[in-house]
């Protein structure tokens, strides 16, 4: 089957690395991007929509790091309302607005929320006048809203919609809408869409220097992790999007560093469906911030924690104490309390907060900041999942007064509000055919929803595929809710390089279900040798690899504090 525009298989990444270095394509770029996350891989699609030469680099794999442990929403953000942050939350509402209903329809979704009132009068005024501003934010901006205004309801209405909910303990409650997404699906679906335009995408490529012309940044030197070779990749301007990793990019520059990232450590947990009736996620407050449960297909995702995080950056790690501060909270709404024998999966992420104030993390603002501390350097850090668009903007008009000193000329102005992601592109008419694909494909109508949800107008690839190898239409052994077709779609269009790659980013079977994954790694593991041409000894120790990941983690979350847990978990390090 003839790779479609933008996939990211084995050959694509030989070849960006080849275009990257000189040996078959551009001998400098225009931009490279250091860092393939929701920001990296942003910044790599703004600036090759605006006609530049583009690379993007990734230390790991795309999403690896912060950008697959979100908790998952595309949301203006209600307390930063509540901080006063307006602007913040005006921006981030127009983005979900048109990530909705223009980008990316495919991925994201709106969800329904209950907001919890324990005071008769007096809250349900100040709540609702916020819960208004919200609404008000969204539909005066310029792109559709793409949800339902909010509503007031009595406690008897929020039994009926939520019967485990313990409505006794409040007045009434407000159901409002925000939005969700996949969050690593849509790195990749970003990441793909710059592909498509023209951009050099490689992952396990780890950055190790700076090349320079005096003070002026020119390039980097780097490592291809996959094998073994030093790389030098020259650029007019170098993008740092590294996140958590802002401040090692920086001492490699030398000199003072004019970004300062702390990391706030974000836990999440996993629990089935059927754990609690509910038609609708709730949002309650904490001591220290605020407390998601959130639908998220056959299951919930409950979370999360908010605090500051020092220890391995590439794994950070849920301890006991983590679980039993989001199950205890949790549990304070729920008529039948959930124990640690429900949790079907945890993972723990990192937010990238700017610093410098003797703030809690949970108070640090999300706003993002662009620096430019060297010529031919810019850097950006900060910010929020839901505005990652505008971010990349800045990021590459900062570029673009670099490229003008090295005499490119003018830049064009951005164009990704009008740039769909891929997927995006004939997900309607897909949708309307959802019954005709499912007689013409012989899968049930079912598996056509669950492949609309992850590819959109893609899932044209997924059942050409299905039709020419029949034996991919099973389902994943130990994780049914997949067909073998997406293991390795992921491999020959999504840039999956090593099973951890597909089992924990490009499916979810890694939190969703109770093994997290074990019983499904060998089979995932056989249909990935058949593309990367694996021998038996690899698919050996690719899964093995897995199974003592899920082990470390598994112990991990034994452990009562950070440090503990942090030293369980770096037991397994990343195989490449």
């Amino acid at each position: 089957m003839t790779p479609t525009p933008g996939a990211l298989g084995p050959d694509a990444r030989d070849a960006a690395l080849a275009a990257m270095t000189g040996q078959a394509g551009e001998h400098e770029l225009d931009v490279l991007v250091v860092g393939g996350g929701i920001t990296g891989t942003g910044v790599a699609l703004d600036a090759v929509t605006r006609g530049l030469s583009v690379g993007l680099l990734e230390q790991r794999d795309l999403a690896s790091g912060t950008s697959s442990r979100s908790s998952k929403l595309i949301h203006g953000g209600l307390r930063y309302l509540e901080m006063m942050d307006f602007g913040l939350v005006r921006e981030a509402l127009q983005e979900r607005g048109l990530l909705l209903t223009r980008l990316a329809p495919h991925l994201v979704s709106p969800v329904p929320f209950l907001y919890p009132l324990t005071k008769p009068v007096l809250e349900r005024a100040y709540v609702g006048a916020g819960l208004a501003l919200y609404d008000g934010m969204a539909k005066a901006g310029k792109y559709d809203m793409g949800v339902p205004m909010h509503r007031h309801l009595t406690r008897r209405q929020v039994a009926r919609m939520a019967p485990d909910f313990k409505a006794e303990s409040i007045t009434g409650a407000i159901k409002y809408y925000d939005c969700q997404v996949d969050d690593a699906r849509m790195v990749v679906a970003v990441a793909r869409t710059a592909a498509k335009h023209g951009a050099h995408v490689a992952t396990r490529v780890k950055v190790t220097g700076f090349l320079r012309e005096g003070e002026r940044v020119v390039g980097v030197t780097a490592r291809d992790l996959e094998h073994d070779q030093d790389l030098e990749i020259r650029a007019r301007v170098v993008v740092n999007a590294a996140g958590v990793w802002t401040d090692e990019i920086q001492e490699m520059v030398g000199g003072r560093g004019a970004l300062h990232v702390q990391a706030s450590k974000g836990v999440h947990i996993v629990v089935p469906r059927d754990r609690i009736r509910s038609e609708t996620g709730f949002i309650v407050r904490t001591e220290t911030s605020v407390l998601f449960v959130i639908p998220w297909g056959r299951h919930w995702i409950i979370g999360t924690t908010d605090t500051p995080w020092d220890l391995d950056k590439a794994h950070p790690a849920a301890s006991r104490r983590d679980l039993d501060y989001i199950l205890e909270h949790v549990n304070a709404i729920l008529r039948e309390p959930l124990d640690h024998e429900d949790v079907v999966g945890v993972y723990a992420g990192l937010r990238p907060l700017l610093s410098g104030e003797s703030e809690p993390t949970s108070k640090i603002s999300r706003e993002h900041t662009v620096v430019t501390p060297v010529p031919g350097l810019v850097m950006i850090a900060g910010g929020k999942y839901t505005t990652y668009r505008v971010m990349a903007r800045d990021a590459i008009d900062a570029a673009a007064h670099s490229l003008r000193t090295t005499g490119h000329g003018a830049v064009r102005d951005s164009i990704t509000d009008r740039v769909p992601l891929v997927g995006a592109e004939s997900y309607e008419t897909r949708s309307n055919q959802r019954v005709l694909l499912a007689r013409r494909s012989g899968l049930h109508v079912a598996r056509i929803d669950h492949l609309l949800s992850r590819y959109g107008g893609q899932v044209d690839d997924l059942l050409a595929m299905v039709q020419t190898r029949r034996q991919l239409a099973v389902p994943l052994e130990g994780a049914e809710d997949y067909l073998a077709a997406e293991v390795v779609y992921a491999v020959t269009h999504e840039g999956a390089l090593h099973l951890d790659d597909v089992l924990t980013r490009r499916t979810r079977i890694s939190i969703e279900t109770f093994d997290r994954g074990v019983a499904a790694a060998p089979h995932a593991a056989r249909l990935m040798a058949e593309v990367l041409d694996w021998d038996d000894a690899r698919v050996a120790e690719e899964v093995d690899h897995y199974l003592r990941r899920v082990e470390a983690e598994r112990q991990s979350q034994l452990k009562l504090t950070d440090q503990e847990a942090d030293e369980a978990r770096v037991q397994v390090t990343d195989l490449v």
